[in-house]
Protein backbone atom coordinates (compact mmCIF):
# COMPACT_ATOMS: atom_id res chain seq x y z
CA UNK A 1 0.00 0.00 0.00
CA UNK A 2 2.61 2.44 0.66
CA UNK A 3 6.88 2.60 0.97
CA UNK A 4 7.97 3.58 4.59
CA UNK A 5 11.20 4.59 2.55
CA UNK A 6 12.63 7.47 4.78
CA UNK A 7 13.45 10.63 3.68
CA UNK A 8 13.58 13.35 0.73
CA UNK A 9 15.74 10.87 -1.16
CA UNK A 10 13.27 7.92 -1.28
CA UNK A 11 14.83 5.98 -4.29
CA UNK A 12 11.54 4.27 -5.16
CA UNK A 13 10.48 5.01 -8.55
CA UNK A 14 7.01 6.90 -8.22
CA UNK A 15 5.71 4.25 -11.01
CA UNK A 16 1.81 3.49 -9.56
CA UNK A 17 3.13 0.11 -9.41
CA UNK A 18 0.31 -1.75 -6.97
CA UNK A 19 -1.84 0.74 -7.07
CA UNK A 20 -5.39 -0.26 -8.33
CA UNK A 21 -7.54 0.73 -10.86
CA UNK A 22 -9.84 2.74 -8.27
CA UNK A 23 -6.77 4.18 -6.48
CA UNK A 24 -4.94 7.05 -6.42
CA UNK A 25 -0.91 7.50 -5.61
CA UNK A 26 0.18 10.42 -3.39
CA UNK A 27 3.52 10.94 -3.09
CA UNK A 28 5.45 13.80 -0.53
CA UNK A 29 7.99 15.46 -2.29
CA UNK A 30 7.99 17.88 0.18
CA UNK A 31 6.51 17.92 4.27
CA UNK A 32 7.55 21.34 5.69
CA UNK A 33 6.83 24.16 6.60
CA UNK A 34 8.34 27.59 4.48
CA UNK A 35 11.61 28.05 6.29
CA UNK A 36 12.08 24.15 5.28
CA UNK A 37 14.03 22.12 8.30
CA UNK A 38 16.89 22.28 9.00
CA UNK A 39 16.18 25.77 8.58
CA UNK A 40 19.29 28.28 8.10
CA UNK A 41 20.95 28.95 11.26
CA UNK A 42 19.21 26.82 13.57
CA UNK A 43 21.08 24.70 15.92
CA UNK A 44 17.99 23.13 17.39
CA UNK A 45 17.79 19.14 17.87
CA UNK A 46 15.37 18.81 15.38
CA UNK A 47 17.71 20.74 12.79
CA UNK A 48 20.52 18.45 14.29
CA UNK A 49 18.41 15.41 14.20
CA UNK A 50 19.96 12.18 11.92
CA UNK A 51 16.58 10.58 11.62
CA UNK A 52 15.71 11.35 7.85
CA UNK A 53 11.78 11.89 8.68
CA UNK A 54 13.13 15.12 10.13
CA UNK A 55 14.89 16.34 6.81
CA UNK A 56 11.38 18.52 4.80
CA UNK A 57 11.78 20.06 1.88
CA UNK A 58 8.88 23.34 1.90
CA UNK A 59 5.23 20.95 1.46
CA UNK A 60 3.87 19.88 -1.92
CA UNK A 61 2.35 16.62 -3.17
CA UNK A 62 2.21 14.68 -6.66
CA UNK A 63 -0.87 12.65 -7.22
CA UNK A 64 -0.20 9.12 -9.76
CA UNK A 65 -3.47 8.60 -11.01
CA UNK A 66 -4.28 4.83 -12.16
CA UNK A 67 -3.22 3.65 -15.39
CA UNK A 68 -6.14 2.84 -18.40
CA UNK A 69 -8.65 5.16 -19.18
CA UNK A 70 -9.86 7.95 -18.56
CA UNK A 71 -6.85 8.86 -16.83
CA UNK A 72 -4.19 6.89 -18.29
CA UNK A 73 -1.43 6.84 -15.27
CA UNK A 74 -1.27 10.58 -15.69
CA UNK A 75 0.63 12.86 -12.72
CA UNK A 76 -1.47 15.98 -10.57
CA UNK A 77 0.45 18.25 -8.62
CA UNK A 78 -0.13 19.94 -5.59
CA UNK A 79 2.24 23.16 -5.45
CA UNK A 80 5.73 23.28 -6.29
CA UNK A 81 8.06 24.12 -3.54
CA UNK A 82 11.60 25.67 -4.01
CA UNK A 83 13.20 22.07 -4.04
CA UNK A 84 11.03 20.45 -6.50
CA UNK A 85 13.95 19.44 -8.63
CA UNK A 86 15.57 17.64 -5.51
CA UNK A 87 12.24 15.80 -4.96
CA UNK A 88 11.42 15.15 -8.54
CA UNK A 89 14.60 13.48 -8.86
CA UNK A 90 14.69 11.68 -5.69
CA UNK A 91 11.12 10.07 -6.31
CA UNK A 92 11.98 9.77 -10.08
CA UNK A 93 8.98 11.59 -10.98
CA UNK A 94 8.74 11.02 -14.54
CA UNK A 95 6.16 13.38 -15.76
CA UNK A 96 3.82 15.84 -14.40
CA UNK A 97 0.63 16.50 -16.77
CA UNK A 98 -1.31 19.40 -14.16
CA UNK A 99 -0.63 21.35 -10.94
CA UNK A 100 -3.17 22.76 -8.52
CA UNK A 101 -1.98 26.07 -6.34
CA UNK A 102 -3.47 26.49 -3.16
CA UNK A 103 -2.04 29.92 -2.99
CA UNK A 104 0.85 32.08 -4.63
CA UNK A 105 3.23 32.04 -0.91
CA UNK A 106 6.93 31.80 -2.54
CA UNK A 107 7.34 28.21 -0.87
CA UNK A 108 4.07 27.19 -2.89
CA UNK A 109 5.14 28.10 -6.58
CA UNK A 110 8.72 29.20 -6.52
CA UNK A 111 9.86 25.34 -8.30
CA UNK A 112 7.26 26.40 -11.26
CA UNK A 113 10.68 26.88 -13.94
CA UNK A 114 11.45 23.03 -13.46
CA UNK A 115 8.30 22.14 -15.47
CA UNK A 116 9.98 22.86 -18.13
CA UNK A 117 11.39 19.10 -18.79
CA UNK A 118 7.92 17.80 -18.13
CA UNK A 119 6.91 20.16 -20.76
CA UNK A 120 9.58 17.98 -22.85
CA UNK A 121 8.83 14.99 -21.71
CA UNK A 122 4.94 15.12 -22.68
CA UNK A 123 5.66 17.57 -25.01
CA UNK A 124 2.62 20.30 -24.16
CA UNK A 125 1.88 22.93 -22.19
CA UNK A 126 1.08 22.45 -18.92
CA UNK A 127 -2.33 23.87 -17.12
CA UNK A 128 -2.01 25.21 -13.71
CA UNK A 129 -5.27 25.42 -11.89
CA UNK A 130 -5.56 28.74 -9.24
CA UNK A 131 -7.95 31.23 -7.17
CA UNK A 132 -7.77 34.74 -9.29
CA UNK A 133 -5.33 36.16 -6.67
CA UNK A 134 -2.91 33.47 -7.40
CA UNK A 135 -2.96 33.45 -11.10
CA UNK A 136 -2.20 37.08 -10.80
CA UNK A 137 0.86 36.38 -8.72
CA UNK A 138 1.66 33.98 -10.89
CA UNK A 139 1.01 35.92 -14.24
CA UNK A 140 3.68 38.43 -12.62
CA UNK A 141 6.32 36.04 -11.44
CA UNK A 142 6.10 33.45 -14.28
CA UNK A 143 4.38 35.83 -17.54
CA UNK A 144 7.25 34.37 -19.88
CA UNK A 145 5.98 30.87 -19.22
CA UNK A 146 1.91 31.29 -20.32
CA UNK A 147 3.24 32.10 -24.12
CA UNK A 148 2.85 28.40 -25.27
CA UNK A 149 5.17 25.45 -25.77
CA UNK A 150 7.68 27.24 -28.22
CA UNK A 151 11.06 27.06 -26.54
CA UNK A 152 12.85 23.98 -24.33
CA UNK A 153 14.77 26.03 -22.18
CA UNK A 154 11.15 28.14 -20.56
CA UNK A 155 8.42 26.65 -19.14
CA UNK A 156 4.88 26.07 -21.09
CA UNK A 157 1.97 26.62 -19.11
CA UNK A 158 -1.91 27.99 -19.28
CA UNK A 159 -3.20 29.95 -16.28
CA UNK A 160 -6.57 28.49 -15.62
CA UNK A 161 -9.40 29.34 -13.01
CA UNK A 162 -10.66 27.02 -10.29
CA UNK A 163 -13.41 28.26 -8.60
CA UNK A 164 -15.82 25.45 -9.28
CA UNK A 165 -15.58 21.61 -9.37
CA UNK A 166 -13.66 20.79 -12.83
CA UNK A 167 -12.26 17.73 -14.46
CA UNK A 168 -8.36 17.52 -14.57
CA UNK A 169 -6.65 14.81 -16.28
CA UNK A 170 -9.88 12.70 -16.33
CA UNK A 171 -10.99 13.07 -12.21
CA UNK A 172 -13.23 15.82 -11.03
CA UNK A 173 -11.27 18.05 -8.65
CA UNK A 174 -13.08 19.98 -5.95
CA UNK A 175 -11.64 23.29 -4.56
CA UNK A 176 -11.92 23.86 -0.62
CA UNK A 177 -12.12 27.15 0.07
CA UNK A 178 -10.08 28.36 3.02
CA UNK A 179 -8.58 31.21 5.35
CA UNK A 180 -4.67 30.85 5.96
CA UNK A 181 -4.56 33.74 8.56
CA UNK A 182 -6.03 36.57 6.23
CA UNK A 183 -5.85 34.99 3.05
CA UNK A 184 -8.12 32.77 1.22
CA UNK A 185 -6.56 29.65 -0.24
CA UNK A 186 -7.66 26.67 -1.36
CA UNK A 187 -7.86 23.07 -0.65
CA UNK A 188 -8.48 19.99 -2.96
CA UNK A 189 -10.73 17.30 -2.43
CA UNK A 190 -9.79 14.41 -5.42
CA UNK A 191 -12.44 11.55 -4.83
CA UNK A 192 -11.72 10.43 -1.05
CA UNK A 193 -8.67 12.33 -1.02
CA UNK A 194 -8.35 15.71 0.69
CA UNK A 195 -5.37 18.09 0.67
CA UNK A 196 -6.07 21.09 3.34
CA UNK A 197 -2.19 22.62 3.91
CA UNK A 198 -2.10 26.38 4.86
CA UNK A 199 -4.68 26.77 6.89
CA UNK A 200 -5.75 28.78 10.12
CA UNK A 201 -9.95 28.35 9.33
CA UNK A 202 -11.81 25.83 7.86
CA UNK A 203 -15.31 27.38 7.08
CA UNK A 204 -18.44 25.32 7.99
CA UNK A 205 -19.54 25.20 3.97
CA UNK A 206 -15.83 23.57 3.50
CA UNK A 207 -15.89 21.18 6.33
CA UNK A 208 -18.74 19.65 4.55
CA UNK A 209 -17.04 18.84 1.61
CA UNK A 210 -14.22 16.96 3.68
CA UNK A 211 -16.99 14.36 4.51
CA UNK A 212 -16.09 10.32 3.86
CA UNK A 213 -12.43 10.82 3.40
CA UNK A 214 -9.85 7.77 2.99
CA UNK A 215 -7.09 10.29 3.46
CA UNK A 216 -6.97 13.63 4.90
CA UNK A 217 -3.42 15.52 4.54
CA UNK A 218 -4.01 18.35 6.84
CA UNK A 219 -1.72 21.45 7.98
CA UNK A 220 -0.27 20.86 11.48
CA UNK A 221 2.85 23.46 11.88
CA UNK A 222 3.82 23.19 15.56
CA UNK A 223 2.93 23.02 18.99
CA UNK A 224 2.41 26.33 20.28
CA UNK A 225 -0.50 29.11 18.19
CA UNK A 226 0.10 30.47 14.89
CA UNK A 227 -1.95 32.94 13.38
CA UNK A 228 -1.76 31.43 9.75
CA UNK A 229 -1.56 27.64 11.14
CA UNK A 230 -3.31 24.93 12.58
CA UNK A 231 -0.99 23.71 15.67
CA UNK A 232 -1.11 20.45 16.65
CA UNK A 233 -4.00 20.48 18.88
CA UNK A 234 -6.03 22.97 16.37
CA UNK A 235 -5.30 19.85 13.58
CA UNK A 236 -6.43 17.15 15.94
CA UNK A 237 -9.74 19.00 17.07
CA UNK A 238 -10.33 19.13 12.69
CA UNK A 239 -9.62 15.25 12.24
CA UNK A 240 -11.90 14.75 14.92
CA UNK A 241 -14.64 16.38 13.59
CA UNK A 242 -14.20 14.94 10.12
CA UNK A 243 -13.37 11.68 10.82
CA UNK A 244 -10.96 10.33 8.00
CA UNK A 245 -9.82 7.21 7.51
CA UNK A 246 -6.25 8.45 7.92
CA UNK A 247 -4.74 11.80 8.32
CA UNK A 248 -1.16 12.61 7.23
CA UNK A 249 0.11 16.32 8.91
CA UNK A 250 2.29 18.37 6.79
CA UNK A 251 3.87 21.65 6.52
CA UNK A 252 5.70 20.89 9.85
CA UNK A 253 8.52 23.21 11.53
CA UNK A 254 11.11 22.28 13.61
CA UNK A 255 9.55 22.48 16.69
CA UNK A 256 8.21 18.90 15.98
CA UNK A 257 10.39 16.48 15.78
CA UNK A 258 9.37 13.17 14.09
CA UNK A 259 9.80 10.25 16.28
CA UNK A 260 8.69 12.60 19.42
CA UNK A 261 5.55 13.77 17.70
CA UNK A 262 4.15 10.77 15.94
CA UNK A 263 4.58 8.91 19.50
CA UNK A 264 1.88 11.14 20.55
CA UNK A 265 -1.02 11.05 18.10
CA UNK A 266 -3.99 8.86 17.71
CA UNK A 267 -3.55 5.44 15.72
CA UNK A 268 -5.47 7.08 12.56
CA UNK A 269 -3.32 9.99 12.52
CA UNK A 270 0.50 10.57 11.87
CA UNK A 271 3.19 13.23 10.40
CA UNK A 272 4.13 12.94 7.29
CA UNK A 273 7.82 13.32 5.99
CA UNK A 274 9.59 13.66 2.51
CA UNK A 275 9.00 10.43 -0.03
CA UNK A 276 5.90 8.58 1.78
CA UNK A 277 3.65 7.07 -0.31
CA UNK A 278 0.24 6.34 0.12
CA UNK A 279 -3.16 5.48 -1.24
CA UNK A 280 -6.59 6.58 -1.39
CA UNK A 281 -10.11 5.76 -3.36
CA UNK A 282 -11.81 7.51 -6.34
Amino acid sequence: MESRSRGPYNPAVFSGSGVMQDQMEIVFLGSGTSHGVPMIGCDCRVCRSDDPRDKRFRASVAIRLPPGPPTDGRVILIDISPEFRLAAVACRLERVDAVLFTHGHADHIMGLDDLRRYNNIIERTIPCYADAGTLEILKRCFGYAARGYDHPDRPSISLEPIDRPRDICGVPVLPVPMIHGRTPVLGFRIGRFAYCTDCSVIPESSMALLADLDLLVLDALRYTPHPAHFNLAQALEVVGRLRPGRTLLTHVAHEMGHAEASAKLPASVELAYDGLRATARF
